[in-house]
């Protein structure tokens, strides 16, 4: 008797857990947001993708300050000096003393200096670094917001899967329970549902706790607190892979993708490098212009007043002998440049590998979509034929249980397989480069309005 009354509400749980869940649903679509909605505010709260954008921005001040080696410098120079001498009464009655005023601008341009023009030449690539380092971010950034969108969405669906579960057992315990009350069945069947019961149980508290710990993934990525996410609209419609090979994807890889590009970028200032450490070798010539006025007061001096001063120049420094240090500079960059050469072929292998495995992943993926789609038609074939064999006494309760639980878990992977798909689609067009923000609102366009 204890364990009837133990167990005897479960016989109204599934109604109460439909009802729950609907008022969650309701409460939910009303402040949906979408994955565009969800972009656009990672765009604006993720540190990561900030500080990307900020080293994009300093170098181009960066490569401001390069060029200022090649403009003129003009300087403002302004000094005073006070002289007292004290000399012996014999030569002179008192102190004598004078002051000294000067004035001046100092004027030089680089008229020809070598590894100047190599350094602004490497500060303009480095804006191109930059750039292609943001790019980077941002296709990161996309598909951390869409893995963490559809993650959510994959957690509700394993929930809502667990408790439907959880529902159908508790309706076949209730079923075992009054078939042995009548005769008709043993307590064995009473057990078995009661097992099958609690683990579905622990089942949906470990949805519950999974969901939640997605939405804190999702919410920390915007900058929100209770993020809800959109699902895909019904019936869900996945757009197939374009190009349908994987040979144009590659190809498109190698053209376009950040990471060949920066490590191209990496060699082409490596080669800079080496002329700047050969230019060492060359003569600097620069222009110098002075201009000043100089005050003279006091005693002592061969003239009081202004004098106006101004000089024109050109100065050239040849490097006669360094001690091996230019010589070595220039082993030195041969050497890196040797070894940019090196991580740029490197680059370009790990993106062909990295779009191969995308690819063969997303068509992977799409074959189990439709295989799922499959399986849950026949899983739904089968409960229900099991569970009209149960009533016709053809069949156990263990079966229908099976097939209930066979059932609730195609559907489950199902869910997951979908959003995989979605998600794997734009890793795809990262790895190949071409990701871009408007495939974030091609995906929007999957979801439900």
């Amino acid at each position: 008797m204890a364990a009837d009354r133990r167990t005897s509400p479960t016989s109204r749980l599934p109604r109460v857990t439909l009802l729950v869940a609907a008022l969650a649903l309701t409460a939910g679509a009303a402040r949906a947001q979408s994955l565009q909605e969800l972009y656009d505010a990672a765009r604006a709260y993720d540190a990561t993708y900030l500080a990307a954008r900020a080293t994009a921005d300093s170098a181009q001040y960066r490569y401001g300050q390069a060029l200022a080696l090649a403009r003129p410098s003009v300087g403002l120079g302004v000094s005073a000096t006070r002289t007292e001498l004290d000399p012996p009464n014999n030569v002179a009655p008192g102190r004598i003393g004078n002051t000294t005023s000067n004035a001046g601008l100092s004027a030089k341009y680089a008229v020809f200096n070598r590894p100047n023009q190599g350094s602004i030449e490497q500060a303009r690539l480095g804006v191109d670094v930059a750039q292609s380092d943001l790019e980077t971010a941002e296709q990161d950034l996309i598909v951390r917001i869409a893995q963490a969108y559809f993650d959510v969405l994959a957690a509700q669906d394993a929930l809502g899967t667990s408790r439907a579960n959880k529902a159908a057992i508790a309706e076949q315990l209730a079923s075992a329970k009054r078939n042995f009350e009548v005769g008709t069945a043993t307590i064995t069947d009473t057990r078995e549902a009661q097992a099958r019961y609690d683990l579905a149980t622990a089942q949906e508290l470990a949805a519950d706790n999974d969901l939640r710990v997605k939405g804190v993934t999702l919410d920390q990525l915007v900058g929100r607190v209770g993020v809800q996410p959109r699902p895909l609209a019904v019936p869900v419609a996945l757009p197939p892979v374009t190009p349908s090979s994987v040979d144009p994807w590659v190809t498109q890889a190698e053209g376009g993708h950040p990471a060949i590009r920066k490590a191209q970028l990496g060699l082409d200032i490596a080669k800079q490098e080496i002329e700047r450490a050969k230019g060492s070798r060359l003569p600097t010539v620069d222009l110098n212009a002075t201009l000043g006025l100089q005050r003279q007061t006091g005693q002592g001096v061969s003239y009081t007043g202004n004098t106006t001063q101004g000089s024109l120049g050109v100065a050239i420094n040849m490097p006669i002998y360094s001690g091996g240090a230019i010589t070595n500079r220039i082993k030195e960059t041969v050497a890196l440049e040797e070894k940019s050469r090196n991580d740029l072929d490197f680059a370009r292998r790990s993106v062909e590998e990295g779009t191969k495995r995308a690819f063969f992943g997303v068509q992977s993926l799409q074959a189990q979509v439709k295989a799922y789609e499959a399986a849950e038609a026949s899983s739904k074939l089968a409960l229900e034929a099991t569970q009209l064999g149960y009533k016709v006494g053809v069949r156990v309760n263990l079966d229908v249980l099976n097939a209930q639980t066979q059932l609730y878990t195609t559907q489950r992977d199902l869910a997951k397989a979908r959003y995989d798909v979605v998600v794997n689609s734009l890793k795809l067009r990262q790895a190949s480069g071409q990701l871009r923000p408007e495939d974030v609102t091609a995906v929007n366009t999957l979801l439900a309005k």
